[in-house]
């Protein structure tokens, strides 16, 4: 089958949002063209709504995002070929920290920009340690077996090795040698140092004891760590002669970083780690019924503001400290509940176009993307984004009174579930979550069908 050509589209968008003169750079994600602008009150918002297939602009998080579907994926990449930007892995324009951003969108540009473009093979791994778990428990394979190995190692070493990961994102985000950054997150993880400084009396640097700390499946450290490789770096190239830059930038920025982050900044962003999903849990905690009941209700106004990616790194941080996540699990309900809406709403419309608008978003939803139907059918009609608050807040109040938790990162709608399941085995959390989100999805279409008003049959 012949690609689908986005050329006029993409001259469109170009146009509409003040052209690439005012374009820094464009990325995407699972549904939007998310624009960093040079002006960001250029673009009038008719304009750009009014192109075909542009489905709705937000302009939120130091980025103009339009909202095209499922197939961004394929647009971006002529509307990149329009204003001449080279395609790449991450682009650190697209994260810069803008002076007149807030310091949380500052803040949580950078950390996203270190985190996101590997969340694809994330979520991938929490899928496949939620199939093995499902054919261990079968008896279908055992832990000691070479297939679950093989398939453990390729879910896992994106986790386990994420200081490496991260810290080659930080080079491009933090605009420094991303192989040096790289190098120092694999210093965080190098197996004869772990062992080292785990070992009884454990190890000193020129006299001062080094921390007995682990940092794989760690992020923060090497964050930190990478922003101070890159300021060290812009220093030495002050001093020393470009012809020696080469060779000796990375050995300064190697030797003064590494030992740093195992004395101070790994130790500091460990704790803050530590305190910051405390918090969230803490939060969480006081109300689990509470907490669930507005997070299942509401989350998906985070994801029509087009924020949700800022939250990406608390939810990470509360699996890689704890091993699990029940707010990341109540979350989840809030597809299944969009699901219901498009459910619902295709039900009671006699419109062909409509009920086939319908069915597709309720589809995309059950797969984990939730634009589609906000964009073309809760939105317009607000009564049934109601809905869909309603039955999320039931299930995520059901979901955290049982305490049902998340243990890996995963995607949304059917590919959630494989995160639910307890690596020690099926228990709540599975089951629980199933059945909550049945219930989260049955409520809103129910609710939805109600409300979505009678339309007769469209004539031919």
């Amino acid at each position: 089958m012949a690609k689908a050509d986005y050329t006029q589209l993409a001259k469109d968008v170009v146009a509409a949002v003040g052209g690439k003169e005012n374009i820094i750079s464009v990325s995407n994600c699972m549904t939007r063209l998310r624009f960093v602008l040079k002006d960001d009150t250029i673009p009038d918002k008719d304009q750009v709504t009014a192109i075909k297939d542009v489905k709705g602009v937000m302009n939120q998080g130091g980025q103009y995002q339009v909202i095209i579907g499922t197939h961004v994926n394929e647009v971006v990449k002529f509307v990149q070929k329009e204003i001449g930007q080279t395609e790449g892995t991450v682009n650190k324009d697209d994260y810069r920290i803008v002076k007149k951003d807030s310091l949380f969108n500052r803040f949580f540009k950078t950390i996203s920009g270190c985190i996101m473009p590997m969340i694809g093979p994330m979520i991938a791994g929490g899928i496949i340690k939620g199939i093995l778990v499902i054919l261990t428990t079968a008896g279908v394979l055992t832990s000691t077996d070479g297939t679950y190995l093989v398939l453990y190692a390729a879910a896992d070493a994106i986790f386990y090795f994420l200081p490496i990961v991260v810290g080659f994102s930080c080079g491009k985000v933090f605009d420094c040698n991303p192989y040096v950054t790289a190098a120092v997150g694999a210093a965080l993880v190098y197996p004869n140092l772990v062992s080292a400084v785990a070992a009884e009396g454990g190890i000193t640097f020129l006299g001062i004891p080094v921390a007995n700390a682990t940092y794989a499946s760690t992020f923060l450290p090497i964050v930190l760590a990478g922003f101070v490789a890159s300021r060290l770096e812009h220093l030495a190239k002050k001093f020393i002669p470009q012809m020696l830059q080469l060779m000796l930038v990375p050995v300064f920025v190697l030797a003064i970083t590494v030992p740093l982050s195992w004395l101070v900044i790994g130790p500091v962003m460990n704790e803050l780690s530590s305190l910051l999903s405390s918090a969230v849990f803490g939060i969480f905690g006081i109300s689990p019924l509470l907490g669930g009941l507005i997070l299942g209700a509401f989350w998906q106004m985070v994801v029509l503001l087009g924020l949700h990616a800022a939250f990406v790194p608390i939810l990470m941080n509360n699996i890689i400290t704890q091993g699990y996540d029940p707010v990341n699990a109540v979350l989840g309900l809030t597809v299944w509940a969009l699901a219901g809406v498009a459910f619902g709403y295709a039900l009671k419309m006699k419109d062909p176009e409509k009920r086939s608008i319908g069915f597709g978003s309720m589809a995309s939803a059950l797969c984990g993307v939730t634009e589609p139907t906000i964009y073309s059918i809760a939105l317009p009609n607000f009564k049934l984004f109601i809905c869909a608050w309603i039955g999320g807040g039931v299930a995520g109040a059901i979901t955290g009174a049982l305490g049902i938790k998340m243990y890996t990162l995963a995607g949304d709608g059917f590919f959630r579930i494989p995160a639910m399941i307890n690596p020690a085995g099926l228990d709540i959390s599975f089951y629980g979550f199933i059945a909550c989100a049945i219930l989260a999805f049955v409520v809103s279409a129910v609710l939805a069908f109600i409300f979505a008003g009678k339309e007769s049959k469209k004539k031919a």
